[in-house]
């Protein structure tokens, strides 16, 4: 019901017309363009709004970096784990490289040093290696791959580059039987280097050794090197054979109980020297004749007998 001369009050207050505020705001927005581009007046509000936003930009940001995080994890565990089996594979592939090469440095050095032994010996000498011990558990012997076809004879002694292994009892074609010195059968006959005591050297088994008949009194100290004394003919003499560790002088027994350690490797190493049979000097016969300048050695002079 409207009063005479008032007209009904609107029900919406619309305020300006659309297209005056359209006008308005496009007004606004070229005049905001225009004094940023040239005077840069919103400058602090760009960098106000930018603080206050990068919260929230972090915030929603998070999940996309966590997930790109994750994926590069798994797969730098897939490329350590496939590294280290590569790794695993070539230190299995190169184990046996290293453990053979240091197999071969270590035998190379008993090779110089078995060489240098042939050298300082007068006699021929074989280089031969150590194929495997015998079958009798009871017995300390050894086949070498050296026999008849290379010039090995039984009787020949066996040294390394530090002394005295053993003798070769047996030969074969292409290998030979070797008896070392800690056999309860062998027997070397050797000196005492200090003072000269000749003495005979017996095996007694578990690697050990023993000086047979001397007496209690006898003068060997413990730390004696016993060389060999050569009066066997098999042995040349000089070589270095054992060392006194232990002696037991009972006065209830007539004889010492001295016990022995061979110096060179008679139970451990895989080369072996095979030196050559010792040359007798050509004896001098009695006949020769004896000039006025050379006097007589070791010959008889008969006296006639009226």
């Amino acid at each position: 019901m409207s009063v005479v001369g008032h007209a009904p009050p609107p029900f919406f207050k619309r305020g300006p017309a659309p297209l005056v505020r359209l006008a308005f705001f496009v007004s606004l927005s070229l005049v905001l363009l225009v004094a940023d581009l040239r005077f840069q007046t919103l400058e602090w509000v760009r960098l106000a709004v930018a603080t206050a936003a990068w919260p929230l930009q972090r915030a929603t940001g998070m999940p996309i970096d966590a997930a790109g995080d994750f994926g590069a994890y798994l797969s730098r565990q897939a490329t350590l784990l496939k590294e280290n089996e590569d790794l695993r594979r070539r230190q299995l592939g190169t184990a046996n490289l290293l453990l053979r090469q240091d197999h071969l440095e270590r035998e190379n050095k008993r090779l110089r040093a078995l060489l240098d032994m042939r050298e300082r010996q007068p006699v021929e000498g074989r280089i031969a290696e150590i194929l495997y011990a015998a079958r009798d558990p009871f017995s300390r012997r050894v086949i070498i791959d050296k026999g008849s076809q290379q010039g090995i004879a039984a009787g020949q002694a066996v040294v390394d580059d530090i002394g005295v292994i053993g003798q070769v009892t047996r030969v074969f074609p292409l290998t030979s039987e070797v008896l070392l010195l800690t056999d309860k059968e062998q027997a070397i006959p050797v000196e005492v280097q200090r003072n000269g005591l000749r003495a005979v050297l017996a095996g007694a088994g578990s690697g050990m050794m023993e000086l047979r008949f001397l007496a209690a009194n006898a003068e060997v100290q413990v730390g004696d090197i016993l060389v060999t004394s050569g009066l066997d003919g098999v042995y040349l003499p000089g070589l270095p054979v054992a060392r006194v560790v232990k002696i037991d002088r009972d006065s209830s027994h007539s004889f010492a109980r001295i016990t022995c350690a061979p110096l060179a490797g008679v139970e451990r190493h895989g080369l072996a020297l095979v030196l050559g049979g010792r040359t007798a000097l050509p004896p001098q016969p009695d006949d020769a004749p004896v000039t006025p300048d050379q006097p007589t050695r070791g010959k008889r002079v008969k006296k006639k007998v009226r």
